[in-house]
């Protein structure tokens, strides 16, 4: 990450970011505590909301499908993507652009909406946390399925050395 005075922002734009987070983030638990009932949340719920989390910011951050929500901040390139802009704008850029980032910004939404409406937050979060299975599945699949054919590719190559020196009988 470059510098503040390498980027066309000032700290008082990154200031507005973090004050905004912090405002949501007082308003979310002052809301919780005018109730008088304790969060809905158990530590239970900190690995499904984990992963909620991680997909919602990795699809936010990457995925073709969000690309209007980047849109008026963010400029993709066939060689990645950059902020758009001057000011705010490039680092709202810089936020969308950064999963890590856009992490915090999610959770902060997900635990408001668990909060607000346990039901609804409820559905969301199991729906994104299976989401964020289905990317480790996927994940894991696709390296799998690499290592197979590698392995395969490998003894294909001892095979075809063994049929072009006959006369050598290899001990491995």
């Amino acid at each position: 990450m470059r510098p503040v005075e390498e980027t066309p922002t000032a700290r008082t734009d990154y200031a507005l970011l973090s004050t905004t987070y912090a405002g949501l983030l007082a308003t979310v638990a002052a809301a919780a505590g005018r109730r008088g009932r304790p969060l809905e949340l158990e530590p239970r719920d900190l690995l499904p909301l984990s992963a909620a989390t991680f997909a919602l910011s990795k699809l936010v951050v990457h995925e073709k499908v969000e690309t209007w929500v980047r849109a008026p901040f963010v400029e993709e390139r066939s060689d990645g993507r950059r902020p758009k802009g001057r000011r705010l704008r490039y680092a709202v850029g810089e936020l969308l652009s950064c999963t890590r980032c856009m992490g915090a910004w999610g959770a902060l939404g997900l635990v408001a909406l668990r909060t607000e409406a346990p039901a609804a937050g409820r559905v969301v979060t199991t729906v994104l946390a299976a989401s964020a299975v289905n990317d480790f599945l996927q994940t894991g699949f696709t390296w799998l399925c690499s290592e197979s054919n590698r392995a395969a590719a490998r003894a294909e190559e001892l095979q075809a050395e063994r049929r072009a020196r006959p006369h050598m009988v290899a001990t491995r």
